[in-house]
């Protein structure tokens, strides 16, 4: 295959000048950590949420879950196909003021269904947020530091987590769980303006029969492209199977630490002047956020390195971290105190982390320029569907299973711990993939 490096030309045009591509680079990390904010916060109000709408476990995650990532999947392809042809950076603040609006929403439901349909459409405008920017990041980053670049376009998720839990937390103390949702819908709206106004679209600047023969690209023929390459579907599959196992698990993490170490942040809090909700959000929020942000950053630039000598450096290295990063997130809901239970959450956390730069610069270095935002769609697809879909629910419904004859500590314990088994699977599919990649990118 040719080599998928944009032009000379086309790289110089794209980049401008350094300063702008460290500021577009950051303000697309902002908004991935608002988008994380907006689908994370969730996790910290779930047991006052549970409590005042008289939810389930397995409500809880449809609404943590499913009803986001069903929309999110379902629209997430024809809005990367805009995205390959279109204006990016007008689709990303669209979707910003979309999604944060719906958020606010989210604080105003006052039943179950009225809940999922506000979810379902921050789920709609997340939809349009990261294949744009993965395939805008690409153009301007030199593929030597592209998984860097993209690390740090991810540490959103870490920083969006903190926020979410973090701030969360203090709201839902503060002023109630609608009210945290209201205030943490809001920025998004102001940040989408700037967005608007400020980043730069390369395909502006581009001659018209350039673009236009930008736009020829069908559906049809991207899949096709996309098909006769075995290993980007092997990293699909991995990520999927992992975002089955992380996102079943962080969705409880929050009533995980309540459940188990309730007496605890209970005395802790009150000295502090906290309740325990606004402790456990306070404390996960540092942890997870700390954590994932070091293992963000330290395994993109591991990662650009093990690539020097063969893409498939890019596919190797998750295999070791995702590994290594299952029995810490196994074990977590089963520690005896709460300082250790943190511990190795962060630990868990920090490991799980190194994989994001890897997997995102896999996906775009496989992928011709004229396909990447598709391809990108593709991952986030099978990740939201069967990740942060299925998740969710399934450890919720296990969680409601076993409640009768464990109770609810317990049930919820075996249901999180259970949902590692996925991430095992997902290590093959990337060993698999690394075994490829060299000989598919060219």
């Amino acid at each position: 295959m040719p080599d998928h490096n944009p032009t000379e030309s086309e790289t110089s045009l794209a980049q401008g000048s350094e300063r702008y591509r460290r500021y577009a680079l950051a303000l697309l990390m902002l908004i991935y950590a608002l988008n994380m904010l907006d689908r994370q916060i969730i996790t910290i109000l779930a047991e006052p949420m549970k409590a005042d709408l008289n939810l389930a476990d397995w409500q809880i995650g449809a609404v943590s879950g499913l009803a986001f990532a069903l929309f999110y999947s379902a629209v997430g392809l024809p809005i990367a196909r805009f995205a390959d042809k279109g204006d990016r950076v007008r689709l990303i603040a669209i979707s910003l003021a979309v999604w944060s609006a719906f958020t606010a929403v989210c604080g105003l439901a006052r039943t179950f269904p009225q809940l999922i349909l506000a979810r379902i459409g921050v789920g709609v405008g997340e939809a349009g947020c990261t294949p744009a920017a993965h395939s805008l990041i690409t153009e301007f980053t030199p593929r030597a530091k592209l998984a860097s670049a993209l690390a740090f376009y991810s540490l959103g998720i870490p920083l969006g987590s903190l926020l979410g839990l973090a701030v969360g937390g203090l709201l839902v103390d503060a002023m109630g769980w609608r009210a945290a949702f209201i205030l943490a819908g809001l920025p998004g709206i102001g940040v989408a303006v700037i967005a608007s106004k400020t980043l730069r679209e390369p395909r502006r600047q581009r001659a018209k029969l350039e673009q236009a023969e930008s736009q020829m690209v069908s559906l049809k023929a991207a899949l096709t492209e996309l098909r006769k390459q075995p290993a980007f579907w092997l990293i699909a599959l991995a990520a999927a199977l992992t975002s089955f196992s992380y996102y079943g698990q962080s969705a409880f993490f929050g009533s995980v630490f309540l459940r188990n170490h309730g007496a605890v942040l209970k005395q802790f809090g009150a000295e502090l002047g906290l309740g325990p909700a606004g402790l456990a959000g306070l404390t996960l929020g540092l942890a997870i956020g700390i954590s994932a942000g070091a293992g963000t950053l330290l395994g993109g630039k591991l990662a650009d390195r093990a690539a020097r000598s063969g893409i498939s450096g890019y596919a190797k290295q998750p295999m070791a971290v995702l590994l290594a990063s299952t029995p810490f997130l196994g074990l977590t809901p089963f520690m005896p105190n709460f300082l250790l239970a943190l511990v190795t959450l962060a630990a868990g956390v920090f490991l799980h982390a190194m994989a994001y730069g890897p997997t995102f610069a896999s996906v775009q270095v496989l992928a011709t320029p004229r396909v990447r935002a598709t391809a990108s769609a593709i991952l986030f697809f099978l990740t939201s569907l069967i990740g942060l879909g299925l998740g969710p629910l399934a450890v919720g419904v296990v969680s409601d299973l076993l409640r009768a004859s464990l109770g609810p500590v317990q049930s919820l314990n075996i249901a999180c711990a259970g949902a590692s088994i996925t991430m095992v699977a997902s290590v093959v599919c990337f060993g698999f993939a690394a075994k490829r990649m060299n000989s598919e990118a060219g």
